[in-house]
């Protein structure tokens, strides 16, 4: 592909966003790297996380060959990667030093969004303050050093006279990670521990200027995510689109080979070239390869993967049809989706009940793109 901007056809776009994405892994010829599952995060920045047996597998398909759940966990035991709210409110898993990059690009933002909740709930500056006085003194116990669980922390507050009735406690959560004070790491059996947040410059946490962190963030966005446009990337960090435009704008006159431009379907997006020989994705943007013309295949993905949720315009991989399959609910669940060529098709279930069809595809997909569904989902090897 040339410097230039270049028109692809949208299944050519859908495929090149699967090789970005890390999942579809054609060599080309070539020996495809395979990334650890902390390679996948720092090459994604962050991968939406609020329902985590999804996020761990999310993060295990895309690792390397026989990566296991217990594999990524083990990740997150060692904190090498966290779980946060980096933006829009929402959790996400990511690598310590994104944590604290993301926070501070975000978090005043979520942080006055949320500013009418705290009021409802009665979470004034005198509660915040006791609150994180509690917090910051249990997390730094010593024996607590490896974390506690939400219970425990939940009791900490009530027996300092703070209420954590109805949706209180989760909102003190919520605030406290926004400040720096705590966020998700090591796991003690299924859940999720939550541990102290250091400052940037300590614990080999990086000190970055946010302008510099933006532009880093967005070129892995189009890296990791591409094609796609500069306004994708805006809702994906809940940012306004002036900053994110003016970011991406000085990172292409700084670096102007670091993004390609293409069109698709009169749209300008925008997809990296890979800077890293260990990711996934090498070269894709580099040039269209020849098989960049071959079908991809039956992909599944888990629940609110970021080949559904990483883009604010959907209409590339979905039709409205097809998200209401994934989306059936205006509860905001998304569910486990069914990626045919790249183009979503339906749903799945990693555990159906015995009277469930592990899987629900929209009208109209044939007899053999519904046999391979059933052998991919045969084969689903994550539990």
């Amino acid at each position: 592909m040339p410097s230039g901007t270049t028109e692809i056809a949208p299944d050519v776009a859908r495929r090149l966003r699967l090789r970005t994405q890390g999942l579809w892994r054609h060599d080309g010829g070539a020996v495809a790297p395979e990334p650890s599952p902390v390679d996948v995060v720092r090459r994604m920045v962050a991968l939406q996380g609020q329902d985590l047996p999804a996020v761990l597998r999310a993060i295990a398909i895309r690792s390397r060959t026989g990566t296991t759940v217990e594999d990524v966990r083990a990740a997150f035991d060692a904190g090498d990667l966290v779980r946060g709210w980096t933006q829009r409110g929402t959790l996400f898993a990511t690598t310590p030093a994104d944590l604290t990059a993301l926070v501070s690009l975000t978090g005043e933002r979520v942080t006055q969004l949320g500013r009418r909740t705290r009021e409802t709930e009665g979470l004034d500056d005198v509660v915040m303050a006791r609150a994180e006085a509690v917090t910051r003194e249990a997390l730094a116990a010593p024996g607590n050093v490896g974390g506690i669980t939400r219970a425990e922390m939940l009791d900490l507050w009530r027996q300092a006279g703070v209420a954590v009735e109805g949706q209180r406690g989760y909102h003190l959560i919520v605030s406290l990670a926004l400040r720096g004070v705590l966020h998700w790491g090591p796991f003690a059996g299924t859940q999720q521990l939550m541990v102290a947040t250091p400052a940037a410059g300590h614990s080999g946490l990086p000190i970055e200027e946010p302008g510099r962190a933006l532009r880093r963030i967005a070129r892995s966005y189009f890296t990791s995510r591409g094609p796609a446009t500069v306004d994708d990337l805006a809702w994906w960090l809940g940012l306004p689109k002036t900053p994110v435009r003016a970011a991406v704008s000085a990172l292409r006159e700084a670096e102007p080979d670091i993004l390609v431009e293409v069109i698709v379907d009169g749209t300008a997006m925008l997809v990296g070239r890979e800077p890293d020989p260990r990711c996934l994705g090498g070269g894709a943007a580099a040039g269209l390869s020849s098989w960049l013309t071959e079908p991809s295949g039956v992909v599944l993905v888990p629940g609110f993967d970021e080949m559904v949720l990483g883009y604010q315009d959907r209409g590339l991989i979905a039709d409205a049809e097809a998200m209401r399959t994934v989306v059936p609910f205006t509860n905001g669940i998304f569910r486990p989706a069914v990626l045919l060529d790249g183009r979503l098709i339906g749903t799945w279930r990693r555990v159906p009940k015995s009277d469930e069809a592990p899987f629900e595809l929209v009208p109209g997909v044939g007899a053999p793109a519904t046999a391979d569904v059933e052998a991919a989902v045969t084969a689903w090897h994550l539990g």
